[in-house]
């Protein structure tokens, strides 16, 4: 199967959302597809999960806001997207929330188990179809490399894995992209 090129969607307001995911490994070329996928319709905002925790952290979403166009509304949002989507998420016409793999790693970090991530991953996705928009996912998919040695690990990759599959299952799309290069799967 060949790669499919990414096409842009202009979609007209509708009452359900749409829900697109797209998946990769470590600077794959994720982020990137998903802006493509963006399109130019606005109002439009971009959901970050990421948390500048460190230098090396910090410089990742400078490159990141460098590299996306200035009309979009950046919400700096690592716990509680779901409230985020139902309080917020109707007023634009696209949003792109990135990443997944780092809000389950803030749920992780503060104790939450691996049911009540699940339940989580459910009512965010509820309350992205009901904000009527089109919802552009970006997820790590970390199932790919060697199994790792430590446990919590093991576990944390693990319910990435199984957030992604939930998620899949939902959205209208799913792209893969493998050295910037992405596959429809769905």
């Amino acid at each position: 199967m060949s790669p499919r090129k990414l096409t842009k969607r202009h979609p007209t307001r509708r009452t359900i959302g749409r829900i697109i995911l797209v998946l990769g490994g470590a600077s794959s070329g994720k982020s990137e597809a998903a802006l493509q996928l963006a399109g130019a319709s606005e109002p439009r905002a971009f959901v970050a999960t990421g948390q500048a925790l460190d230098d090396e952290m910090a410089a990742r979403i400078a490159r990141h806001q460098a590299g996306r166009p200035q009309n979009w509304d950046t919400v700096e949002e690592p716990i509680d997207v779901e409230a985020w989507f139902a309080q917020q998420g109707s007023q634009y016409r696209t949003i792109l929330f990135d990443c997944v793999t780092l809000w389950v790693s803030n749920l992780v970090g503060i104790g939450f188990d691996e049911r009540t991530i699940l339940a989580r991953t459910g009512s965010v996705l509820h309350a992205m179809r009901t904000a009527a928009s089109r919802v552009i996912i970006v997820s790590n998919e970390l199932g790919l490399g060697l199994v790792p040695t430590e446990s919590h690990t093991r576990a944390f990759r693990d319910v990435a894995g199984r957030v992604n599959q939930q998620i899949a299952a939902e959205a209208d799309e799913v792209y893969l992209v493998i050295s910037g290069l992405p596959l429809r799967l769905k």
